[in-house]
């Protein structure tokens, strides 16, 4: 069956406003940036996140609006921003519903969801604040239809009488979109290096989209069966990709785009240009009270300039990647046997 399509039709069709949703990839590696860039410029919204180690991707979904719920362990893109600085500011507003598992337990989670159960009994974050603390309260819970009603509760091992584990709930996913290094247009992928959570999120979602470095055969997908990660069953829509994970790396394709990377960095600092004026006299106020010298940056791109710059003012991907320009893109190949580009 041949389910491959444009990636702006497999968005339309299969991403809907308030579905559960998890993005593949960890943090700067194989990020579904691509897809993020189409949802962003479709509109949907309302999403209950599931989002594993997250970073540019659901920041930027959380910059614009479109979260109602975000579960995850951490959100940074490691190496450049220690915290998600739209994430992180949205928390200290307010304005993010906002629950946090601990990385073992919800890569668990979404083995679990994988796998049918109901929930999961573990004997993780046990003693710890993740247990003492919600992020999101029992009574805010029941008002969210696609967030469970606990964090999670204390069970009895039947095994072991009078001990108690933990017991947390599986994500019911929706939608999970994923990138990979190639697919065949049955929807069979393979996944070159880490698989991280993608195979998981993968098999446990009702709709998956996959974007592809390169779409091959499904004859060549047969050559080497062992090779294969996501079998076609579980895939809804193929898309063909190039570059799909940019700024992020993919893993023996290229590497991460160091400057693109420190552009958001710097960018996401403020997420307009009254933002930015209100941090800014706020700097300068600090260092004037302690006596230091202070030199205010001259008209500072924002968040919502960085957006407009790489996602909004490109119709499509492809668009993306004529501005981006083949020479930057060539300079981010990896070098065979390396597995790093050549800097």
């Amino acid at each position: 069956m041949n389910k491959v399509m444009s990636l702006h039709d497999a968005v339309a069709k299969y991403v809907e406003s308030g579905d559960s949703i998890c993005f593949g990839g960890f943090t700067t590696n194989r990020k579904p940036y691509a897809a993020v860039g189409e949802i962003l410029r479709q509109g949907q919204t309302d999403f209950t996140v599931w989002a594993g180690p997250a970073g540019g991707d659901w920041d930027m979904m959380i910059g614009e609006g479109r979260v109602k719920a975000y579960i995850n362990c951490y959100t940074a893109n490691s190496g450049y921003t220690n915290v998600s600085r739209r994430f992180r500011a949205a928390i200290e507003a307010g304005k993010l519903t906002y629950e946090d598992y601990s990385q073992d337990v919800l890569m668990l989670q979404l083995h679990a969801a994988s796998l049918g159960l109901p929930f999961l009994p573990v004997r993780l974050m046990q003693g710890s604040g993740l247990t003492d603390f919600w992020g999101i309260s029992e009574e805010t819970r029941k008002t969210l239809d696609k967030v469970d009603d606990l964090k999670f509760a204390y069970v009895d091992n039947p095994f072991n009488p009078g001990e108690k584990v933990v017991a947390v709930p599986t994500p019911k996913l929706d939608t999970a979109i994923i990138h990979v290094q190639k697919a065949s247009p049955d929807g069979t992928c393979i996944i070159e290096g880490d698989e991280f959570h993608d195979v998981d999120v993968a098999v446990a979602a009702k709709k998956v989209i996959v974007t592809c470095e390169e779409l091959v055969s499904d004859e060549y997908i047969r050559r080497d069966p062992t090779l294969t990660k996501v079998f076609g069953e579980c895939v809804s829509a193929v898309c063909h990709v190039p570059f799909g994970a940019w700024p992020s790396q993919c893993y023996n394709y290229y590497d991460c785009d160091d400057a693109a990377m420190k552009e958001y960095d710097k960018a996401s600092k403020y997420q307009d240009k009254d933002d930015a004026e209100k941090q800014i006299a706020k700097e300068a106020e600090k260092a004037a009270k302690k006596g230091l010298p202070y030199t205010a940056p001259v008209n500072p791109e924002t968040f919502k300039d960085y957006l407009e710059k790489w996602v909004y003012s490109c119709k499509d991907n492809d668009e993306l990647l004529d501005k981006i320009g083949g020479s930057r893109l060539t300079k981010l190949k990896v070098v065979p046997g390396l597995g790093y580009a050549k800097r």
